[in-house]
């Protein structure tokens, strides 16, 4: 019998933020998987470290840091064939991923090149999205209100053209795109209708008006903007 991944979302940072079953079963799996970046400390791997059971086998997938989509999808055909071989011989993976596997998740790439031959479970995590919004204490949408998720790097007139179109929006990966996104968002007169939030649940996590954030934005950093300045009353 072969073994079986599971694709185990760890929430936004803070480990206690991980559900009960990602804990259980990344302790239990003889398995551990987790992206990199570029050969840096995986963060998904910090924020379980404590939890990974002590002797686990640890299969590290370094992702280049590149636009193009080639190396990436490289190292992806690579961590799956690696995943691949633990489960042949019978044991189980614990794929880990931040936030959540399916929402903007690196293990959608391993899910696509497994699930056809291998039993896959995936357990749903805290994402940054829900994370920004407690910090900020941002409701999200209210009533019958629409909520649009962006991501930061969108070139700027399909930005523009979808926020001015939105209730409410999400804009996530903000990083290096804070400026350009700050610019769209004064242009549309909604400069005192959204938040930046950056690093959400970790000690360092920063709050504040958009329009008092810093000039460098981290890449785990999001924008919250509300067309109507109180939709939830």
């Amino acid at each position: 019998m072969t073994g079986t991944l599971y694709g185990i979302g760890v929430g936004p940072g803070a480990p206690d933020l991980m559900t009960l079953r990602a804990a259980r079963l990344i302790a239990a799996c003889p398995v551990v998987a987790y992206p990199t970046l570029a050969g840096a400390d995986s963060f998904a791997r910090s924020i379980a470290a404590e939890v990974i059971a002590p002797g686990a086998q640890e299969i590290a997938i370094d992702i280049p840091m590149t636009t193009d989509r080639a190396p990436a999808q490289g190292a992806y055909d690579a961590g799956a064939a690696r995943i691949a071989t633990a489960l042949d011989a019978g044991r189980d993976v614990a794929c880990l991923c931040e936030g959540d596997p399916l929402f903007y998740g690196s293990f959608m790439y391993l899910h696509g090149r497994l699930a056809d031959r291998y039993r896959v479970e995936v357990v749903p995590g805290v994402t940054s999205l829900t994370a920004c919004a407690a910090a900020a204490g941002w409701p999200l949408a209210a009533r019958a209100q629409r909520l649009t998720v962006l991501p930061g790097p969108l070139p700027e007139t399909e930005l523009r053209e979808r926020v001015a179109g939105a209730e409410s929006v999400a804009i996530l990966k903000v990083g290096r795109h804070l400026e350009k996104i700050r610019g769209v968002v004064a242009d549309l007169g909604l400069l005192d209708r959204a938040v930046f939030v950056a690093r959400a649940t970790l000690a360092d996590q920063a709050v504040c008006p958009l329009a008092e954030a810093p000039a460098a934005a981290p890449y785990f950093s999001m924008i919250l903007v509300a067309r109507e300045r109180d939709p939830w009353t």
